[in-house]
Formats: structure tokens, C-alpha cells, sequence
């Protein structure tokens, strides 16, 4: 009987710890916000085959048919399909190699496959063809940050930030940059540009949540206020699930920093910085030995 006694001790404390596990698991189920993918949009589909079809059929010139292959790789690039894109890019410039918007793409491209010296030199293209192509700093930046070189991201950043001074995104990519360098001037300069941008916009909501005046609760409680799509949903999450991940890994909290790079992955949302970046940050975790999975 004493024995039996200790049994049902036992399986009650197990069932008991069983149902807090699961308490916990709902409550952490129930924070997170998950929308819905982007769909392919089947006017997109459509284009594709138009443009496919055109480039087979008609009668082009080089100039022309370039014109077409990097039209195509937009959209391939937009739903996702970026080796396809990337081998319209590359087929445009060959064709008509002052196509500095092909070069940025492809400096992206090879920035997602850490093969940074190629990524520089895409981006000194379009620089050399088109100094005041904004996009190509801002892209060069980001190439160097994930190559190791945060002071000269940083610069680079500086330019892009100065373009537009209240843009959340230019004062947060640059801090990411100032951050690898110098911690505590990051933190006071993020500080000091916060001041610029507008109280209205939502992405504030992220620079507060990196100087620790909103906690991530609150912030992501906030999440899907004044949403009123899932395609507006998907973009917020995106950038949300983004930079909550690097603040994760800035606390050395790599697992956490992984399942949020997974969960901005799972938006579909192609054509964001965040989502194309996303998958490079799963991949350097997996490369440092951070997180097994």
C-alpha cells in the first residue's frame, strides 16, 4: 500500500509538472504573433510567362532583350526565385553591362552567399556608374557588416542615413554597424537619432525596444496594432521578428535569435531586407557552433 502511495505521488507530480509544461507552452505560443505567408501573386505568374515569352519569340535587340532579362529577374527575384533571377541579372549585364541596378542585385546575391569580395565589387558598379544610387551604400554597408568590416559599414551606413535622417531603418542599420565597433558610442549616437524619427511611424517602436525604453512583452503585444491586412501584417512581422533576433544574439541568447530569423523567414516577404538576411543569420549561428538546429 505504502509502495502504491508512492506511485500515485510520483504520477501526480509528473502529470503536474506535465500540465505547466504545457501552461508555459501555450503562454509562449499564445505571445507570438504569426501571420500568414505571402502568397505568390498570380499577376506575377502572368509576367513571367509573358516576359519568358517574349524573350523566346520576338525578334530583340541586345539592348532590348537586357531590358527584358532584368525586368524578369525583378519579379523572379520578388516571389522568391533567386537563382533564377540572379542568372537574368547576370545574362541583362552581358548584354548591357551599365545596368547598375542589375549589379546591386547581384551584390545582394553574392552578400547571401558570403562571397563578400565579389559583393564589393557589384556595388563599387554601381557606385562608379551611378555615385548617387543610395541603395548601393546602403547594400555595401550591409555586405560589409556581415564581412567583418564594421567601420567601413558604417560609413557607408553614414551615407545612406544622411540621405534620409527619419528613417527608422537607416538609424538602425547603422547602429547595428557602430555597435560591432564601439558598443557604448552606438548605444549614445542610436540614443540621439531616435529624436528624428516621427513618433507616428511604427518602426520607432523598434529603436525604443533597443534602448530598452519598451520591453519586448509590450512590443510585441503592439504588434498588430492599427493592422488592418495580412499583407500589412506579414511586412511588420518581418522586420519585427528581424531585430528582435539581433537583439537576441546581442544577449548571447542564440537560440532565441534563431527561432526569430525563422519566424521572419516564414512571412514570405522576398523583397525585405530583413527576409533576405534572415537566412544569412541562421547561417552564421550554424557556422559559429551556436545553436544545433
Amino acid at each position: 500500500m505504502k509502495k502504491f502511495n508512492q506511485l500515485v505521488a510520483v504520477a501526480t507530480v509528473a502529470l503536474l509538472q506535465a500540465c505547466t509544461s504545457t501552461q508555459n507552452l501555450d503562454a509562449a505560443i499564445g505571445n507570438i504573433v504569426i501571420a500568414e505567408p505571402q502568397a505568390v501573386n498570380y499577376k506575377s505568374e502572368i509576367a513571367i510567362a509573358r516576359y519568358t515569352e517574349v524573350i523566346q519569340r520576338a525578334e530583340l535587340t541586345d539592348v532590348q532583350k537586357a531590358e527584358l532579362y532584368y525586368d524578369r529577374g525583378v519579379i523572379y527575384d520578388n516571389v522568391g526565385l533567386r537563382n533564377l533571377a540572379r542568372h537574368d541579372f547576370t545574362r541583362a549585364l552581358r548584354l548591357k553591362s551599365d545596368l547598375v541596378d542589375a549589379y546591386n542585385f547581384l551584390g545582394i546575391y553574392f552578400t547571401q552567399m558570403q562571397e563578400f569580395d565579389q559583393a564589393y565589387e557589384q556595388f563599387d558598379s554601381v557606385i562608379d556608374l551611378a555615385p548617387e544610387h543610395e541603395y548601393a551604400y546602403l547594400n555595401r554597408g550591409i555586405a560589409l557588416y556581415y564581412g567583418g568590416r564594421p567601420e567601413l559599414a558604417a560609413e557607408d551606413l553614414t551615407v545612406f542615413f544622411n540621405k534620409q535622417a527619419n528613417d527608422p531603418y537607416r538609424v538602425l542599420w547603422l547602429y547595428l554597424a557602430e555597435r560591432e565597433a564601439n558598443p557604448e558610442l552606438a548605444l549614445a549616437n542610436l540614443k540621439e537619432r531616435a529624436e528624428l524619427v516621427d513618433e507616428r511611424i511604427w518602426a520607432k517602436q523598434i529603436i525604443q525596444l533597443y534602448l530598452g525604453e519598451l520591453s519586448q512583452e509590450k512590443f510585441m503585444a503592439q504588434l498588430t496594432t492599427n493592422v488592418s491586412s495580412n499583407k500589412a501584417l506579414t511586412d511588420r512581422l518581418c522586420e519585427a521578428y528581424f531585430y528582435l533576433g539581433k537583439l537576441a544574439q546581442d544577449k548571447a541568447q542564440s537560440q532565441a535569435a534563431m527561432n526569430f530569423f525563422k519566424l521572419a523567414l516564414t512571412t514570405n516577404v522576398y523583397e525585405f531586407v530583413e527576409h533576405r538576411y534572415a537566412k544569412l543569420e541562421l547561417e552564421l549561428l550554424r557556422q559559429t557552433g551556436k545553436s544545433a538546429l
